[in-house]
């Protein structure tokens, strides 16, 4: 067990690259499932989910390495393979192998998946879709069990565009024999990245990032030989870095960055006074400002404000000159970061899904607890800006989104540290 240790006040500043994005290298991992030919990944970011992720290609059969910071995946003597629910508790992104599963082998048995208790997250739309195709799914002891006597394409119109739901829609339908037709379709830049993806191992999708997907199905698919394919930059670790820049009044430049898929956050940074430059498409500088204004924000689906990037706003905005109002239109129960943050002196009262955020002078130091991924990395952030000492525990939430976070800010000029935790205080 490991905690971070801040002392807070120091601005950041300097040069900072961002990872691969997590939300686009699993969708991806699994996807391989669907190759007869061994792919290359480059820019895979070394965090916890990857990690799982590779165990759970490994128990059906996958042969995983590590090449730098790239991950060779070859799925040629791939099998549908029962993972331990030890394993799926660790990751929600676990559901994502059960498209490619059912679309190659025709069956796949698969425990209720885990992740991040940021509210509900039904595995309705997933199935459902499968459905659609022609799987027959059941639940059985715990385990969601699929079979497929082969799939056939159809018009799919999901209730909500869910992103995973979309991700395995679009896995197996790659396989299914006829024309998929997905409508209300997710729109994230990582659902393009794995149509992307898709395409490079012989699928037939178009549409991908708009609301209606359309997938031609083919009877099989294989890399090309010697196949790389790169992972596109993470944009919520740029949006993490962005923020963490502007909540410490510093002078930042954040690298490999897709500004285009930051649209909805650099807009209201603008509106709240952050001072803010453009290089290119790929590099945002972010300038020493003046204490920002309060501004109200509400979550949606892409290319909405991301909910992802919703606690580290909050962060922001408890420091804020005026009251701000964070609604939460994604996932009811993903305020959990607000109790934390009053210990360091914020001031923000829950009222149902929305926040009312009154910006206080400063924050305090304090020992804080992370309850989820995005919930962490807001505490870092406040950590990094309050006057004294602050101790973020549970930080192994936070490893499952951020590679190396501490070494990133450590070298803008961040005091923070990653301490072992003895087993005997751990216990106490």
């Amino acid at each position: 067990m490991e905690r971070f240790v801040i002392q807070g006040g120091k601005r950041l500043k300097g040069e900072v690259s961002v990872s691969g994005a997590k939300n686009a290298v699993l969708p991806i991992m699994a996807a391989t499932l669907l190759s007869q030919e061994p792919c290359l990944l480059e820019n895979v970011p070394l965090l916890n989910d990857v990690f799982v992720m590779i165990q759970a290609l490994e128990q059906c059969g996958a042969k995983c390495k590590w090449e730098g910071d790239s991950l060779y995946i070859d799925t040629s003597a791939a099998y549908p393979g029962v993972l331990p629910e030890v394993l799926t508790k660790k990751m929600r992104a676990s559901n994502l192998i059960l498209g490619p599963l059912v679309a190659r082998f025709g069956e796949v048995s698969l425990p209720f998946p885990g992740g991040c208790n940021i509210g509900s997250r039904p595995m309705d739309y997933h199935l459902k879709g499968l459905e659609q195709l022609g799987a027959v799914i059941g639940e059985k002891n715990g385990f969601f069990e699929a079979k497929a006597r082969g799939l056939t394409g159809s018009e799919i119109c999901l209730d909500f565009p869910s992103v995973g739901a979309t991700e395995n829609v679009l896995m197996a339908a790659a396989l299914a024999k006829g024309e998929t037709v997905l409508q209300n379709a997710a729109r994230e830049p990582e659902i393009i990245d794995l149509a992307n993806f898709l395409c490079s191992i012989g699928a037939k999708i178009t549409g991908a990032g708009t609301d209606v997907v359309v997938i031609q199905g083919v009877s099989s698919l294989g890399a090309k030989k010697n196949l790389t394919y790169r992972i596109m930059p993470d944009r919520i670790e740029a949006g993490t870095f962005i923020m963490a820049a502007a909540i410490t009044g510093g002078d930042v430049v954040v690298k490999d960055v897709d500004t285009e898929d930051l649209v909805a956050l650099l807009a209201k940074l603008k509106e709240a006074g952050l001072r803010i430059a453009q290089y290119d498409r790929n590099t945002v500088r972010v300038k020493p400002s003046d204490r920002l204004r309060a501004v109200d924000v509400r979550t949606m689906p892409y290319p909405g404000f991301a909910t992802d990037l919703q606690p580290q706003f909050m962060a922001l905005m408890t420091l804020s000159l005026g009251t701000s109002i964070v609604s939460e239109n994604i996932f009811e129960n993903r305020f959990k970061h607000a109790d934390e943050l009053r210990r360091m002196g914020a001031n923000v009262k829950i009222i149902g899904r929305a926040a009312v955020i009154n910006g206080v002078e400063g924050l305090c130091g304090a020992n804080v607890e992370a309850p989820d991924l995005r919930a962490g990395a807001a505490l870092v952030l406040a950590g990094l800006a309050a006057e004294g000492q602050s101790i973020v525990e549970k930080i192994e939430y936070i490893d499952r989104g951020y590679s190396f976070l501490e070494k990133k800010l450590a070298v803008l000029g961040g005091d923070i540290a990653r301490v072992a935790i003895m087993p005997e205080v751990a216990n106490k």
